[in-house]
């Protein structure tokens, strides 16, 4: 499996080639920000029309993950639906799916700001979840430290032999680590942003995602 070794709070952590996070020592599995069903919601809006096979996408690639690393614990860091009407879109398949995958471990439901109602699909549905020494939340907090959060979606663009590339990335400093969307069709927000620029420390590192995942200094 495509992963590269970090550390936070002097916990050795793998970020998958994916864009979920590892965690051996714990048998902890983490994503963030499927939003299944997002092309039903944007039908259903009256936005643009995308082929209706991102979630089939999605959870495929995430029961990959948990094949290979068999986790006690999955954590699914907020967003998980991309609203609660496309959670009651889910079709059946998809949800037998989900339930398939939580057969026979832990699996945690952090609450999202677009997912923040009850989920009616097993395992627990928490504002944030601790597995000491870190903590995982949606959201991350300018003051958190051994924080583990998603939301921001973000990417990196780096240039390589005169291309620019830009994937889905994490990103991590001393004290936090925010994880890329794991969803099919989720956009992202630059490294670059200032928000992102405000969360992290000038160490930042950033870990693109893809078959061979790669350890960066954030850009800027």
């Amino acid at each position: 499996m495509n992963e590269v070794s970090i550390c936070l709070a002097g916990q050795n952590l793998l970020a998958l080639g994916s864009g979920a996070l590892w965690w051996p020592d714990k048998s902890v599995l983490c994503v963030s920000d499927l939003h299944l069903g997002k092309s039903e919601r944007l039908a259903r809006r009256g936005g643009t029309t995308l082929p209706p096979y991102d979630s089939q996408d999605t959870l495929a690639r995430l029961a990959a993950d948990i094949e290979h690393t068999q986790p006690d614990i999955v954590i699914c860091l907020g967003d998980s639906f991309d609203d609660l009407d496309a959670l009651n879109a889910l079709s059946v398949p998809d949800r037998l799916q989900i339930t398939a995958m939580q057969a026979g471990r832990r699996w945690v439901w952090i609450e999202g700001n677009h997912d923040p109602g009850p989920v009616d699909l097993g395992g627990s549905h928490l504002a944030e979840y601790a597995v000491d020494p870190l903590v995982f939340r949606h959201i991350a907090q300018p003051k958190g430290k051994a924080e583990v959060s998603g939301h921001y979606h973000p990417k990196a663009r780096v240039r390589v032999r005169g291309r620019s590339i830009t994937r889905p990335a994490f990103l991590m400093d001393q004290a936090r680590l925010i994880l890329p969307a794991y969803g099919t069709y989720t956009g992202g927000l630059f490294s670059s942003d200032h928000v992102l620029d405000a969360l992290m420390s000038d160490q930042a590192m950033a870990i693109l995602t893809g078959k061979i995942p790669q350890m960066i200094p954030m850009p800027r």
